[in-house]
Protein backbone atom coordinates (compact mmCIF):
# COMPACT_ATOMS: atom_id res chain seq x y z
CA UNK A 1 0.00 0.00 0.00
CA UNK A 2 2.11 2.57 -1.03
CA UNK A 3 5.26 3.57 0.49
CA UNK A 4 4.08 2.61 3.87
CA UNK A 5 4.88 -0.65 2.49
CA UNK A 6 8.21 -2.35 3.10
CA UNK A 7 10.27 -3.50 0.34
CA UNK A 8 9.07 -7.70 -0.46
CA UNK A 9 9.80 -9.77 -2.73
CA UNK A 10 7.91 -10.97 -5.52
CA UNK A 11 6.42 -13.98 -6.38
CA UNK A 12 9.05 -16.56 -7.12
CA UNK A 13 6.51 -18.56 -9.65
CA UNK A 14 5.32 -15.14 -10.90
CA UNK A 15 1.82 -15.98 -10.91
CA UNK A 16 -0.54 -14.97 -8.38
CA UNK A 17 -2.53 -17.81 -6.47
CA UNK A 18 -5.04 -15.49 -4.52
CA UNK A 19 -7.88 -15.05 -7.16
CA UNK A 20 -8.49 -11.75 -6.28
CA UNK A 21 -11.79 -9.79 -5.46
CA UNK A 22 -14.76 -10.87 -7.26
CA UNK A 23 -16.43 -8.75 -9.72
CA UNK A 24 -19.00 -6.54 -6.97
CA UNK A 25 -15.90 -6.19 -4.58
CA UNK A 26 -14.17 -4.52 -7.81
CA UNK A 27 -16.41 -2.23 -8.32
CA UNK A 28 -17.23 -1.16 -4.79
CA UNK A 29 -13.42 -1.17 -4.52
CA UNK A 30 -12.83 0.88 -7.91
CA UNK A 31 -15.76 3.69 -6.27
CA UNK A 32 -13.59 3.79 -2.75
CA UNK A 33 -10.18 4.05 -4.59
CA UNK A 34 -12.23 7.43 -6.95
CA UNK A 35 -12.96 8.88 -3.71
CA UNK A 36 -9.52 8.86 -2.31
CA UNK A 37 -9.09 5.43 -0.53
CA UNK A 38 -6.18 4.33 -1.47
CA UNK A 39 -6.02 0.71 0.31
CA UNK A 40 -8.30 -0.25 -2.15
CA UNK A 41 -6.23 1.67 -5.05
CA UNK A 42 -3.84 -0.88 -3.72
CA UNK A 43 -5.81 -3.91 -3.96
CA UNK A 44 -7.16 -2.85 -7.99
CA UNK A 45 -3.49 -2.86 -8.48
CA UNK A 46 -2.53 -5.48 -7.47
CA UNK A 47 -5.78 -7.33 -9.30
CA UNK A 48 -3.95 -5.54 -12.25
CA UNK A 49 -0.94 -7.66 -11.39
CA UNK A 50 -2.66 -10.98 -11.23
CA UNK A 51 -4.59 -10.15 -14.81
CA UNK A 52 -7.55 -9.04 -13.79
CA UNK A 53 -7.22 -5.50 -15.51
CA UNK A 54 -10.27 -6.18 -18.08
CA UNK A 55 -12.42 -6.22 -15.40
CA UNK A 56 -12.03 -2.69 -13.75
CA UNK A 57 -13.39 -0.26 -15.69
CA UNK A 58 -13.81 3.63 -15.10
CA UNK A 59 -16.28 6.44 -16.59
CA UNK A 60 -13.28 8.65 -16.77
CA UNK A 61 -9.66 7.75 -18.70
CA UNK A 62 -8.43 11.19 -16.43
CA UNK A 63 -5.90 14.05 -17.52
CA UNK A 64 -2.71 13.23 -16.09
CA UNK A 65 0.74 14.22 -17.36
CA UNK A 66 2.47 10.82 -17.58
CA UNK A 67 6.06 11.04 -17.45
CA UNK A 68 8.86 8.18 -18.24
CA UNK A 69 12.11 7.96 -16.82
CA UNK A 70 14.23 5.84 -18.56
CA UNK A 71 17.99 4.66 -18.69
CA UNK A 72 21.28 2.61 -17.83
CA UNK A 73 21.20 1.14 -14.60
CA UNK A 74 22.80 3.25 -12.11
CA UNK A 75 22.18 6.59 -13.83
CA UNK A 76 20.29 8.11 -10.84
CA UNK A 77 16.64 7.35 -11.98
CA UNK A 78 15.19 7.23 -9.05
CA UNK A 79 16.66 9.94 -7.53
CA UNK A 80 15.18 11.86 -10.40
CA UNK A 81 12.23 10.84 -9.65
CA UNK A 82 12.27 11.60 -5.96
CA UNK A 83 13.08 15.09 -6.73
CA UNK A 84 10.52 15.72 -9.40
CA UNK A 85 7.55 14.40 -6.96
CA UNK A 86 9.00 17.44 -4.94
CA UNK A 87 8.60 20.29 -7.39
CA UNK A 88 5.24 18.76 -9.11
CA UNK A 89 3.99 18.90 -4.90
CA UNK A 90 5.42 22.44 -5.00
CA UNK A 91 3.49 23.51 -7.85
CA UNK A 92 0.46 21.83 -6.14
CA UNK A 93 -0.07 18.90 -8.30
CA UNK A 94 -0.54 15.23 -7.31
CA UNK A 95 1.62 12.48 -8.33
CA UNK A 96 1.50 8.79 -8.56
CA UNK A 97 4.52 6.91 -8.83
CA UNK A 98 5.18 3.31 -10.90
CA UNK A 99 8.39 2.48 -10.00
CA UNK A 100 9.33 -0.82 -11.71
CA UNK A 101 12.34 -3.16 -10.64
CA UNK A 102 13.79 -6.08 -12.00
CA UNK A 103 12.52 -9.82 -11.21
CA UNK A 104 15.26 -12.54 -10.79
CA UNK A 105 15.67 -14.47 -14.19
CA UNK A 106 16.25 -17.75 -11.77
CA UNK A 107 13.40 -17.14 -8.92
CA UNK A 108 11.32 -14.55 -10.20
CA UNK A 109 11.48 -12.65 -7.25
CA UNK A 110 11.77 -9.19 -6.76
CA UNK A 111 13.43 -6.79 -4.58
CA UNK A 112 10.92 -4.04 -4.68
CA UNK A 113 13.30 -1.35 -3.30
CA UNK A 114 12.71 2.06 -5.05
CA UNK A 115 10.73 3.47 -2.66
CA UNK A 116 13.12 3.20 -0.09
CA UNK A 117 14.88 6.61 -1.72
CA UNK A 118 11.97 8.38 -1.46
CA UNK A 119 10.87 8.77 2.38
CA UNK A 120 10.31 12.23 2.27
CA UNK A 121 7.08 11.71 0.66
CA UNK A 122 5.65 8.72 3.09
CA UNK A 123 3.58 11.19 4.72
CA UNK A 124 1.96 13.21 1.66
CA UNK A 125 -1.30 12.49 0.99
CA UNK A 126 -0.62 13.74 -2.32
CA UNK A 127 1.62 11.08 -3.49
CA UNK A 128 1.08 7.71 -3.96
CA UNK A 129 4.19 5.30 -5.13
CA UNK A 130 4.02 1.60 -5.92
CA UNK A 131 6.35 -0.68 -6.83
CA UNK A 132 5.97 -3.23 -9.93
CA UNK A 133 8.13 -6.32 -10.19
CA UNK A 134 8.61 -6.34 -14.30
CA UNK A 135 8.28 -10.64 -13.78
CA UNK A 136 10.41 -11.29 -16.94
CA UNK A 137 8.42 -9.05 -18.84
CA UNK A 138 10.97 -7.38 -21.62
CA UNK A 139 11.59 -3.38 -22.16
CA UNK A 140 12.16 -2.21 -18.69
CA UNK A 141 8.55 -2.55 -17.98
CA UNK A 142 6.08 -4.32 -15.96
CA UNK A 143 2.79 -5.87 -18.15
CA UNK A 144 0.57 -4.45 -15.37
CA UNK A 145 1.72 -0.87 -16.41
CA UNK A 146 -0.90 0.31 -18.68
CA UNK A 147 -3.64 -0.25 -17.24
CA UNK A 148 -2.36 0.84 -13.55
CA UNK A 149 -1.06 3.67 -15.63
CA UNK A 150 -4.58 4.35 -17.12
CA UNK A 151 -6.70 3.53 -13.87
CA UNK A 152 -4.02 6.31 -11.46
CA UNK A 153 -4.96 9.02 -14.02
CA UNK A 154 -8.86 8.03 -13.83
CA UNK A 155 -8.58 8.26 -9.88
CA UNK A 156 -7.31 11.87 -10.49
CA UNK A 157 -3.53 11.81 -9.98
CA UNK A 158 -2.50 14.67 -12.14
CA UNK A 159 1.31 13.73 -12.90
CA UNK A 160 1.81 10.14 -13.36
CA UNK A 161 5.68 8.79 -13.19
CA UNK A 162 6.64 5.83 -14.94
CA UNK A 163 10.33 4.86 -13.69
CA UNK A 164 11.47 1.75 -15.52
CA UNK A 165 14.39 -0.87 -14.81
CA UNK A 166 17.70 0.22 -16.19
CA UNK A 167 17.69 -0.76 -19.29
CA UNK A 168 19.84 -0.78 -22.66
CA UNK A 169 19.51 -0.19 -26.13
CA UNK A 170 16.75 -1.79 -27.34
CA UNK A 171 14.67 -1.42 -24.45
CA UNK A 172 12.48 1.43 -24.89
CA UNK A 173 8.72 0.38 -24.55
CA UNK A 174 7.97 2.72 -22.43
CA UNK A 175 7.82 5.63 -25.66
CA UNK A 176 4.36 3.65 -25.82
CA UNK A 177 2.90 4.32 -22.29
CA UNK A 178 4.28 8.14 -21.62
CA UNK A 179 3.21 11.81 -22.86
CA UNK A 180 6.63 12.36 -21.84
CA UNK A 181 9.82 10.64 -21.93
CA UNK A 182 13.30 11.55 -19.83
CA UNK A 183 16.19 9.98 -20.37
CA UNK A 184 19.09 9.57 -17.96
CA UNK A 185 22.43 9.45 -18.57
CA UNK A 186 26.00 9.87 -16.77
CA UNK A 187 28.85 11.55 -18.01
CA UNK A 188 31.39 9.09 -20.00
CA UNK A 189 28.28 7.11 -21.11
CA UNK A 190 30.07 5.41 -24.40
CA UNK A 191 31.44 7.27 -27.32
CA UNK A 192 29.71 9.00 -30.26
CA UNK A 193 29.26 5.26 -32.46
CA UNK A 194 27.70 4.08 -28.98
CA UNK A 195 25.60 6.67 -28.68
CA UNK A 196 24.84 6.68 -32.05
CA UNK A 197 23.04 2.95 -32.27
CA UNK A 198 21.11 3.31 -28.97
CA UNK A 199 17.36 3.20 -29.06
CA UNK A 200 17.28 5.24 -25.98
CA UNK A 201 18.78 8.50 -28.16
CA UNK A 202 15.08 7.75 -30.56
CA UNK A 203 12.59 8.13 -27.43
CA UNK A 204 13.60 10.96 -25.30
CA UNK A 205 11.62 14.13 -25.07
CA UNK A 206 14.15 15.78 -22.63
CA UNK A 207 17.63 14.40 -22.19
CA UNK A 208 19.29 14.41 -18.74
CA UNK A 209 22.85 13.80 -18.14
CA UNK A 210 23.18 13.09 -14.13
CA UNK A 211 25.87 12.98 -11.66
CA UNK A 212 26.98 16.11 -13.73
CA UNK A 213 30.19 16.59 -11.34
CA UNK A 214 31.91 13.84 -12.47
CA UNK A 215 34.38 13.89 -15.30
CA UNK A 216 33.50 13.87 -18.59
CA UNK A 217 30.47 15.82 -18.83
CA UNK A 218 31.19 17.96 -21.42
CA UNK A 219 31.91 15.34 -23.78
CA UNK A 220 28.98 13.22 -23.11
CA UNK A 221 26.80 16.59 -23.79
CA UNK A 222 28.45 17.36 -27.18
CA UNK A 223 27.70 13.67 -28.43
CA UNK A 224 24.36 13.55 -27.51
CA UNK A 225 23.43 17.30 -28.87
CA UNK A 226 25.24 15.73 -32.01
CA UNK A 227 23.58 13.20 -32.57
CA UNK A 228 20.01 14.38 -31.48
CA UNK A 229 21.23 17.01 -34.19
CA UNK A 230 21.55 14.35 -36.84
CA UNK A 231 18.41 12.82 -35.99
CA UNK A 232 16.66 15.73 -36.70
CA UNK A 233 18.38 16.44 -39.87
CA UNK A 234 17.43 12.93 -40.67
CA UNK A 235 13.76 13.40 -39.73
CA UNK A 236 12.08 16.55 -40.40
CA UNK A 237 8.94 15.57 -39.04
CA UNK A 238 9.62 16.04 -35.39
CA UNK A 239 8.54 19.71 -34.42
CA UNK A 240 9.90 18.85 -30.42
CA UNK A 241 13.72 19.54 -29.95
CA UNK A 242 15.02 17.48 -26.99
CA UNK A 243 16.69 19.64 -24.17
CA UNK A 244 20.06 18.35 -23.54
CA UNK A 245 20.14 19.27 -19.49
CA UNK A 246 22.56 18.63 -16.99
CA UNK A 247 21.97 17.67 -12.93
CA UNK A 248 23.32 16.53 -9.76
CA UNK A 249 20.12 14.87 -8.25
CA UNK A 250 21.43 13.99 -5.15
CA UNK A 251 21.47 17.94 -4.06
CA UNK A 252 18.99 18.94 -6.61
CA UNK A 253 21.12 20.81 -9.36
CA UNK A 254 19.23 21.38 -12.57
CA UNK A 255 15.95 19.56 -11.42
CA UNK A 256 14.36 22.64 -11.38
CA UNK A 257 14.92 22.98 -15.20
CA UNK A 258 14.07 19.51 -15.98
CA UNK A 259 10.28 19.88 -14.45
CA UNK A 260 9.95 23.26 -16.63
CA UNK A 261 11.55 21.72 -19.38
CA UNK A 262 8.67 18.71 -18.92
CA UNK A 263 6.19 21.38 -18.80
CA UNK A 264 6.80 22.88 -21.93
CA UNK A 265 6.73 19.66 -23.53
CA UNK A 266 3.08 19.33 -21.75
CA UNK A 267 2.26 22.60 -23.47
CA UNK A 268 3.98 21.77 -26.98
CA UNK A 269 2.20 18.19 -26.99
CA UNK A 270 -1.34 20.18 -26.66
CA UNK A 271 -0.95 23.10 -28.71
CA UNK A 272 1.07 21.12 -31.90
CA UNK A 273 -2.35 17.54 -31.41
CA UNK A 274 0.85 15.39 -31.21
CA UNK A 275 -0.42 15.01 -27.25
CA UNK A 276 -3.71 13.31 -29.32
CA UNK A 277 -1.56 11.17 -30.92
CA UNK A 278 0.23 9.86 -28.06
CA UNK A 279 -2.70 9.28 -26.46
CA UNK A 280 -3.87 6.67 -29.19
CA UNK A 281 -0.95 5.37 -29.08
CA UNK A 282 -1.51 4.73 -25.09
CA UNK A 283 -4.86 3.53 -25.60
CA UNK A 284 -3.51 0.72 -28.22
CA UNK A 285 -0.37 -0.40 -25.95
CA UNK A 286 -2.81 -1.37 -22.77
CA UNK A 287 -5.31 -3.15 -25.84
CA UNK A 288 -2.38 -4.97 -26.79
CA UNK A 289 -1.17 -5.91 -23.44
CA UNK A 290 -4.73 -6.94 -22.28
CA UNK A 291 -5.03 -9.25 -25.10
CA UNK A 292 -2.07 -11.12 -24.42
CA UNK A 293 -3.42 -11.26 -21.00
CA UNK A 294 -6.62 -12.37 -21.57
CA UNK A 295 -5.61 -15.27 -23.98
CA UNK A 296 -3.03 -16.30 -21.53
CA UNK A 297 -6.02 -16.56 -19.65
CA UNK A 298 -7.45 -18.90 -21.33
CA UNK A 299 -5.08 -21.56 -21.12
CA UNK A 300 -5.44 -23.49 -17.69
CA UNK A 301 -1.88 -23.26 -15.88
CA UNK A 302 -1.26 -26.57 -15.15
CA UNK A 303 -1.50 -26.94 -19.12
CA UNK A 304 1.03 -24.73 -19.55
CA UNK A 305 3.02 -26.39 -17.00
CA UNK A 306 2.90 -29.52 -19.01
CA UNK A 307 3.79 -27.99 -21.71
CA UNK A 308 6.72 -26.45 -20.90
CA UNK A 309 8.17 -29.88 -19.14
CA UNK A 310 7.32 -31.51 -22.98
CA UNK A 311 9.20 -28.39 -24.11
CA UNK A 312 11.99 -28.64 -22.13
CA UNK A 313 12.36 -32.26 -21.95
CA UNK A 314 12.33 -32.41 -26.21
CA UNK A 315 9.27 -34.55 -26.35
CA UNK A 316 7.42 -30.98 -28.52
CA UNK A 317 9.07 -28.46 -30.74
CA UNK A 318 8.37 -25.01 -28.86
CA UNK A 319 6.72 -24.20 -32.13
CA UNK A 320 4.46 -27.77 -31.69
CA UNK A 321 3.42 -26.73 -28.00
CA UNK A 322 2.19 -23.08 -28.94
CA UNK A 323 -0.62 -25.00 -31.10
CA UNK A 324 -1.96 -27.38 -28.71
CA UNK A 325 -1.80 -24.69 -25.95
CA UNK A 326 -4.17 -22.40 -28.50
CA UNK A 327 -6.29 -25.99 -29.68
CA UNK A 328 -9.82 -26.35 -27.64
Amino acid sequence: MGVMVPPTCGDPGGRHSDPGPSLPAVKQLLDSAMGGDRRALAKLISAIEAGRGSEIRTDSTGAAHVIGITGPPGAGKSTISDRLITHARADGRTVAGLLVDPSSPFTGGAILGDRVRMQDHITDPGVYLRSLANRGHLGGLSHAVPAASSLLSAVGFEVVLIETVGVGQAEVDIVRHCDSVVVVLNPGWGDGIQAAKAGLLEIGDVFVINKADRPGLEQTVSDIEQMLMLGQQISSSRGWEPPVLVTVATDGTGVAELWSALAEHLEYLKSSGEGEARMAGRREAEFREGLRIALMGLIEPGRIDTLVEDVRSGLLSPQAAVERALAK
